[in-house]
Order: structure tokens, then C-alpha cells, then sequence
């Protein structure tokens, strides 16, 4: 899937999410992706947040960045 189609639709998410005020939003965005985007899409959509998140909405961006810190895997000890 291209990187500009799941720009469109983590938007799409954002703005659903956005009525409910930015606490709630955030985190709403977050675990909308992690249940319902699978693997592939969220490695896409982080690869492109890591290159600087063009076209994101602030809410997006931020419920990609929690979401990619809560679901990186720990380095080995």
C-alpha cells in the first residue's frame, strides 16, 4: 500500500477521533491502528514517520509515535 494512501488514512482515523478532545483522541488513534492495521501497514506508515511524518496530522503523529515506543521490541540484554 502506498505511503500516501496510509497518510489518507490515518487522517480519516484522526478526524473521526478529533470531536473527542486531543487526550482522548490521541490514544483512540493509537489503538485503532494497532487492532486494525496489520503488520505491513503500521511498519509503513513508521517508516514514514521516521523519515519526518509529511502530511500527518499532529494527533496522528503523535498516536504513531506512542504507538511505535509501546510496540518496539526491547533490545536483547
Amino acid at each position: 500500500m502506498s505511503p500516501n494512501r496510509l497518510i489518507y488514512m490515518a487522517n480519516q482515523i484522526g478526524t473521526f477521533f478529533r470531536s473527542q478532545g486531543h487526550d482522548k483522541a490521541v490514544p483512540g488513534i493509537a489503538e485503532h491502528i494497532k487492532k486494525f492495521w496489520d503488520p505491513r501497514m503500521k511498519r509503513a506508515i513508521f517508516a514514514h514517520l521516521d523519515a519526518g511524518g509529511a502530511g500527518l496530522d499532529p494527533n496522528v503523529r503523535e498516536a504513531l509515535t506512542s504507538l511505535k515506543q509501546a510496540t518496539a521490541v526491547p533490545a536483547a540484554p
